[in-house]
């Protein structure tokens, strides 16, 4: 119980409080007001509304106090981002220099790394008869609006931009698929694009799991015989995977209509069979009894049903399980799911014939959550692909990874982001998915299409490749191999009088020959400066020019080389001072080198 006089000191306090809170709070008046006065008015408030709790008065008393010290604050965070203040610039605040959530930045020796990715990558694509495309990073918001599924929310939208809904886009596909509506659907080719894409996921950015990403697609589109184009692409899947060294990898695969066979004949209904499907698709994540509890209490379809299907997706292997499907009277009676076991029939023996049969696992718990897929459906994974546990032997195809724990929750700011991810318990991910997608050129030109007439549709097939998410893998393992930084692979000096204009003639006719050259931009460097500069560009040829040298016509060339010491990249020192060769000889002599026909590798030690 209180005593009278802390009610009364209480009471005081309060209408204190009160007096301190301007009645022009939020007009011009206000914003253009006294910082200073402000400052010491909520010092004032901050002393009052502690004696208050020290005093333990009623807790309204407490509420409207802090309630009305933090309106004096939010007035004093106005002033100070006012335009026109007169101590704005007194009271800039601070940049905070990040890039935006999702993204990074990628340094000299990444991009070495990653343009080396892109190369192999883009080299099978053309050695497949893949032709390039690039189309815009922004698409109108009604192209790809109802073509993801449940991962629509994950969409980044763009404010309304002279008249038009904008997005930016969530992968090529849909792009792609508009492209060839535009030119009549009438393409029949193989396409490839390499760009980024946009989805406002939780990113894990030790993972390669981003909101802005590289993705590198190739796609066959048009009418060809049965299962040929699908399995070239998982060839060129196979291909890239094994030209990149990302250790064991499995190309897991199913069928759509299978999969749709499976989920009519197991009573699922056909309006539930895409978010089904979408739930499916979790089980290399989630232990089944978490799938299921999605499907019966999330999604509403009976515990039974949940049950026929957990029978079906839990298989997994090679071409016998086809044999096992055969055999089951219920699902060969499904026009559905006869078709797509007709068709992996054939895929398998044209994968045996590309001789990748080994690298594929028949894997029935595969569903890929997007709307667009008709047929079969793959995705590449590796060891990194799943959390801890996960094997990624083809044939085995281990069990689903055990259940990780709920990710923790951030404290939300104002925009409310994300809850946050413990990167630890995370997996890379699949580095590469695709499918067949038959409807989905058919569905534009339809839409743009006038009423009564008939739309042409094209029936297509690719795959897309996540590059960020290889490079996570491969990085560490460049790094570890001592594979070089930079494309320089020689490095021009002078000893004694600068020899600038030599220096720069040697160069260009190095470059003209293409030979990766540089030198220093100094007119009169000295040579150990010159020395520093070419190991820091990691150039495995020094050419030496000196005055008498050149008179004679020739120059000095020095063999640099690079070991590893305690973990690092090291200049192996050496007292040879290297050795004389006649100039016009110097071109056709590095093009003899180990070094210069094992350039393309990228190895330095």
């Amino acid at each position: 119980m209180l005593s009278g006089r802390v009610l009364c000191r209480s009471y005081q306090l309060t209408t204190t409080i009160r007096t301190l809170i301007p009645k022009t709070i939020g007009t011009r008046t206000m914003a253009t007001g006294n910082a200073d006065s402000l400052t010491a008015d909520i010092a004032q408030a901050t002393v009052a509304l502690n004696e208050l709790r020290l005093q333990n008065a009623d807790a309204s008393s407490i509420d409207a106090a802090k309630k009305r010290l933090g309106e004096l604050k939010k007035t004093m965070a106005a002033i100070a981002s006012a335009s026109g203040s007169k101590d704005a610039g007194k009271r800039k605040e601070r940049l905070l220099l990040k890039t935006a959530k999702g993204t990074r930045d990628y340094g000299a020796a990444e991009m070495f790394c990653r343009e080396h990715v892109e190369r192999i990558v883009k080299d099978v694509f053309t050695s497949y008869g893949g032709s390039a495309l690039d189309t815009p990073v922004f698409e109108r918001k009604d192209v790809l609006a109802g073509k993801y599924g449940e991962d629509q929310k994950l969409i980044f939208d763009l404010m309304d931009q002279g008249g038009e809904q904008l997005a930016l886009r969530y992968d090529h596909t849909v792009p792609l698929a508009r492209y060839l509506a535009m030119a009549g659907a009438t393409i029949q080719a193989k396409i490839w694009q390499v760009g980024k894409v946009y989805r406002r996921d939780n990113p894990v950015m030790s993972k390669g799991r981003m909101r802005e990403f590289s993705q590198a697609d190739l796609d066959i589109t048009g009418a060809w015989d049965p299962m040929i184009p699908d399995a070239e692409i998982i060839s060129l899947l196979c291909t890239i995977l094994t030209r990149l060294e990302v250790g064991e990898f499995t190309i897991k695969l199913n069928h759509r209509k299978i999969l749709d066979g499976i989920f009519e004949v197991c009573g699922v209904p056909q309006e539930k069979i895409r978010t089904i499907s979408s739930a499916v698709d979790k089980l290399d994540k989630l232990p089944w009894l978490e799938v299921k509890k999605e499907m019966t209490e999330e999604k509403g379809l009976p515990s039974d049903v949940a049950d026929k299907i957990g029978e079906y997706v839990k298989h997994k292997g090679g071409p016998s399980l086809l044999d096992l499907l055969k055999a089951d009277a219920a699902l060969m009676a499904n026009p559905s799911a006869k078709q797509g076991i007709s068709d992996m029939d054939i895929l398998f023996t044209l994968l045996r014939a590309y001789k990748v049969l080994d690298k594929v696992s028949f894997d029935m718990s595969l569903a890929r959550g997007l709307d667009y897929y008709t047929g079969i459906i793959y995705e590449a994974i590796v060891e990194a692909s799943a959390p801890p546990g996960f094997s990624a032997n083809a044939i085995e195809s281990a069990a689903p990874a055990p259940s990780k724990p709920k990710p923790s929750k951030k404290a939300k700011a104002d925009d409310a982001e994300e809850d946050e991810v413990d990167e630890s318990q995370v997996g890379v991910g699949s580095i590469a998915a695709g499918g067949r997608y038959d409807n989905l050129v058919g569905m534009f030109t339809a839409a743009a299409a006038a009423e009564g007439k008939k739309a042409p549709g094209l029936p297509c097939i690719g795959v897309s490749i996540g590059l960020d998410r290889i490079f996570a893998i491969v990085w560490p393992k460049w790094v570890e191999k001592g594979m070089r930084s930079k494309e320089t692979m020689v490095y021009v000096l002078a000893a004694g009088d600068g020899l600038l204009e030599e220096r720069i003639a040697l160069v260009q006719e190095l470059r003209e020959a293409g030979i990766k050259t540089d030198f220093l931009a100094k007119k009169k460097p000295k040579l150990t400066a010159q020395f520093m500069a070419g190991e820091k560009d990691e150039a495995p040829f020094a050419i030496i020019l000196g005055g008498d040298e050149l008179k004679q016509g020739l120059v000095t060339v020095k063999e640099q080389k690079w070991e590893f010491v305690d973990g690092k990249k090291t200049k192996v020192q050496s007292s040879d001072q290297g050795m004389k060769m006649r100039r016009d000889e110097l071109i056709a002599w590095i093009k003899q080198t180990p070094t210069y026909q094992g350039w393309s590798s990228g190895r330095l030690i």
